[in-house]
């Protein structure tokens, strides 16, 4: 029994961690043993933190106890091949001359207010 899964992004180049772990930029794919609920975090320069929790279910032919069958018996190597797509939103990045403007009315404000107080 062979398990793979392919991870893919919009856009691709994003780095892959599955459960913690690095596993390296879409599209790329792993092996795994076991099902399971994985989380998933996609990240890339730009674009927002994607992270997700995928359920990888048990096919029917590993079920107890056809699995005792197909894995000793079957008279061909099973492949169960798993593939993801996700979409990374961009981030909104505020231009730099805002957060200035913000910043400087803030300051000019708390100047106005610092002789007020007693």
């Amino acid at each position: 029994m062979h398990r793979r899964l392919t991870i893919r992004s919009e856009p691709p180049g994003a780095a892959v961690m599955v459960d913690g772990v690095e596993v390296g930029y879409t599209p790329t794919s792993i092996d795994y043993t076991y099902y399971g609920t994985r989380e998933i975090t996609l990240t890339k320069e730009g674009y927002q933190t994607l992270t997700v929790p995928l359920k990888l279910s048990t096919p029917w032919y590993q079920c107890f106890p056809l699995d005792f069958v197909t894995d000793n018996f079957a008279m061909t190597k099973i492949n169960d091949r798993r593939e993801v797509n996700y979409a990374l939103q961009r981030e909104n990045i505020e231009p730099t001359e805002n957060v200035e403007n913000r910043a400087n009315n803030l300051r000019s404000e708390a100047m106005r207010t610092d002789g007020m107080l007693p």
